[in-house]
């Protein structure tokens, strides 16, 4: 199947990387990461750039469920970096449209998931252990079509006992399958497919239909803390 890769480097009504909030968000990434230089035919300076967005987005823009902003606006780029967090279908937003700003193609992934360390509070509001819609990215970097997880920052990692997903912008940066102690943490149960966009009814609605009591409103999550939860800190 011929895939339109100028297509999929194009700003889109979710993946508005044409705004001036994105558009300052890579440039600040790639000016402190020294990543714009080019070498060659310019592969390795896309697999730099990919590598330094995929650390800002992991790290710099914090993961969090709960009070997420599920609103079509919300789940913009440019309405991400306004929030400053989100959860998986947030950053990977962010990241698929930031990797765009500089000509990488990228889509969208969605699929359910089977998360063995969710907090007790997390898990009695998402209804057990499988959460659904859990999305990251896919990109296209050096002819093929990787996977990458720019989701769980480095701290929140720490303090759940998880090892931080990296990317080398080479292979696959998809999921934890074991916690520190190898203890299982993440397994794929569902693929729902690779977008363009944010297919945005199929992925709110199932959001809500699966995991009603994380609502706090119809778009919006309910009031919490995973830092607190993991620290033991008062809501």
């Amino acid at each position: 199947m011929t895939v339109d890769f100028d297509a999929l480097r194009a700003p889109t009504e979710f993946l508005d990387h044409g705004s001036p909030a994105v558009r300052d968000f890579v440039a600040g990434v790639l000016g402190r990461a020294g990543a714009v230089r080019a070498g060659g035919d310019g592969t390795d300076s896309a697999v730099r750039k990919a590598v330094a967005l995929y650390y800002a987005v992991r790290d710099d823009i914090p993961y969090e469920v709960y009070g997420a902003d599920l609103t079509r606006r919300g789940l913009s780029a440019s309405g991400v970096l306004e929030r400053g967090l989100g959860f998986c279908v947030h950053k990977s937003i962010l990241y698929a449209a930031a990797v765009r700003a500089v000509g990488i193609p990228s889509r969208l992934y969605y699929g359910d998931v089977r998360n063995h360390l969710a907090s007790p509070r997390l898990r009695e509001l998402v209804g057990g252990d499988v959460f659904r819609f859990h999305s990251l990215a896919v990109v296209h970097l050096d002819g093929r079509w990787v996977k990458v997880t720019p989701v769980f920052n480095k701290m929140l990692c720490k303090l759940y006992g998880i090892r931080p997903l990296e990317f080398d912008g080479r292979g696959d940066s998809l999921y934890h399958p074991f916690d520190e102690q190898n203890r299982r943490h993440m397994e794929f149960l569902h693929v729902h497919g690779e977008f363009d966009d944010v297919p945005y009814d199929l992925v709110v609605d199932g959001i809500k239909q699966a995991h009603p009591r994380l609502f706090a409103g119809s778009h919006t999550t309910t009031a919490g803390s995973l830092v607190a939860e993991a620290t033991g800190r008062a809501l």
